[in-house]
């Protein structure tokens, strides 16, 4: 009894549909993992980057020394860095074609908001597939399991005489869809959330910076104005 009520030998008998349940659950869970070790590496060198490039920046470094430096070798996963690349550029290719301070911050501020809006993509990659299989493989589960329990209750009608011994082994293997669709839900859950909580703490810093270079362009260009008039 006990080896008949083992989970690969009851795996192994399961009806077709609750195999094909199994199956999808554990390339779910699979996939998540593989996702969720990637993602951990993603956020934990944006991290680094971050630290990184605000020490140098804050340095009092030359901005225009450092453009040159982060261009020639930019560093990986380094959002802020990044905004700073094209709020820089875009502010100097500007300075060159027009003397209006407006519109050279505004086009600054605008290039800085795509390059924002590209980290926030990048940090948010694969984040939708983890809430994905976070609410539905419960029920994907779920379903494995009323189907197995069905096919159980139609095996009974069947015999003259039903113990417990012959339902046991098919409502086993129902609940074993149940448990795999928790085991794939609940990491992705917990990834999702805490994922989704380091990208918004990144992107936050991300915003802080680009108002705060917005104000020292602010002033450089305004300080240029009034020493050319």
């Amino acid at each position: 009894m006990e080896a008949e009520l083992s989970v690969w030998h009851l795996i192994a008998n399961a009806g077709v549909l609750v195999q094909l349940v199994m199956l999808l659950l554990v390339a779910a869970s699979v996939m998540s993992w593989a996702l969720i070790f990637q993602r951990l590496q993603v956020f934990r060198k944006a991290k680094r980057a971050q630290l990184a490039f605000e020490e140098r920046f804050w340095s009092g470094m030359d901005l225009g020394q450092l453009y040159k430096e982060v261009s020639s070798d930019p560093t990986p996963y380094s959002g802020m860095e990044a905004v700073f690349r094209s709020g820089f550029k875009e502010f100097s290719r500007l300075r060159q074609q027009s003397r209006d301070a407006d519109a050279v911050m505004e086009g600054a501020q605008r290039a800085m908001r795509v390059a924002f809006s590209r980290e926030q993509e990048r940090l948010e990659t694969h984040l939708p597939f983890l809430a994905t299989v976070g609410s539905t493989s419960p029920y994907v589960g779920l379903f494995g399991t009323v189907w197995g329990i069905m096919n159980s209750f139609r095996g009974l009608a069947q015999v003259q005489q039903a113990t417990l011994a012959t339902v046991a082994p098919g409502i086993s293997e129902a609940l074993i869809a149940t448990a795999m669709g928790l085991f794939a839900a609940i990491p992705a859950v917990i990834a999702y959330n805490r994922f989704a909580a380091m990208s918004d703490a990144l992107l936050k810093n991300y915003e802080t910076f680009a108002e705060e270079f917005s104000s020292i362009l602010h002033r450089r260009v305004h300080n240029n104005d009034q020493a050319a008039g």
